[in-house]
């Protein structure tokens, strides 16, 4: 279904948009126009998506043992000199 609605433009907006039509990259304004609502709307998924992570990732951080600054540097350490040897 679709919905005819009334946009407004900057004047940079509508010459950009007309342009891509007059280019073969989109067949009419409301082609232009409906692309890029779907951008937004991939991109809107995409950051929820990352922050779903991001809140998990935090909560499993959280349960989890605390290490100290000092305790994780003798760790990181021994990573390193572990590589090297190896």
């Amino acid at each position: 279904m679709t919905v005819k609605t009334s946009v407004s433009l900057t004047d940079s907006q509508e010459a950009f948009a007309r342009e891509l039509v007059e280019r073969g990259r989109y067949p009419s304004l409301s082609a232009v126009l409906q692309h890029g609502l779907e951008l937004l709307r991939s991109e809107r998924e995409l950051e929820e998506a990352e922050l779903a992570a991001l809140r998990a990732l935090l909560k499993t951080r959280r349960a989890g043992e605390f290490t100290s600054v000092a305790k994780g540097r003798e760790r990181t350490q021994r990573m390193i000199r572990a590589k090297k040897a190896g």
